[in-house]
């Protein structure tokens, strides 16, 4: 989300820079409040790169917080405790799982927790031109995000003495409802 967007959706001047910087902070709590492994969602919306841990490779691993843009890295613990990475030819993803490539198999490793390490890169852009790999931002996240920085602007001094943190408007939660995960 851009100044611009926020600005054209709060009716405020482009070239308003004495409310940038607050505007430019609201997005970025709005985006927080829904983004990442942290995130209401359940999942990224920022391009980041995240790290998936386990004891032992399995079958087909699961990827929490797609959509999955790449693999950074594949990297396990041998038997010696030494750091091996895998070639990228020995895996394959499909959506947000992860395995072997056909025929092959996941070495053994290390019986020690978090012996297996994926890196992987995940999120949306805002800007569906800027890279082709990675799936543009959703029009209802993107409304979603324009409505709680509408809300947050508007209601600059909101206090609650019975509630520790206000809830999402109702409109805001339906238009999230649908990309959110659960684990």
């Amino acid at each position: 989300m851009t100044w611009e967007e926020a600005a054209q959706h709060l009716r405020l001047e482009a070239d308003d820079e004495e409310q940038k910087p607050l505007v430019e902070a609201m997005i970025a709590a709005a985006s927080a409040h829904i983004d990442g492994p942290d995130g209401w969602l359940g999942r990224a919306i920022g391009v980041q790169t995240l790290e998936a841990r386990g004891d032992v490779f399995r079958d087909c691993m699961s990827l929490r917080y797609p959509p999955i843009i790449d693999i950074v890295s594949v990297k396990y613990l041998d038997a010696a405790a030494a750091e091996v990475t895998i070639l990228p030819t020995e895996y394959e993803v499909r959506g947000s799982l992860i395995g072997c490539a056909f025929g092959r198999r996941w070495p053994s490793v290390l019986a020690q927790p978090e012996s297996v390490r994926i890196r992987y890169r995940a999120g949306f852009v805002t800007n569906p031109t800027a890279d082709p790999l990675v799936p543009a931002l959703p029009a209802p996240i993107r409304a979603a995000i324009l409505l709680m920085v509408g809300d947050l602007y508007r209601n600059r001094e909101t206090v609650s003495a019975q509630a520790v943190a206000i809830p999402m408007s109702t409109t805001v939660e339906n238009l999230l409802a649908p990309f959110r995960r659960f684990y």
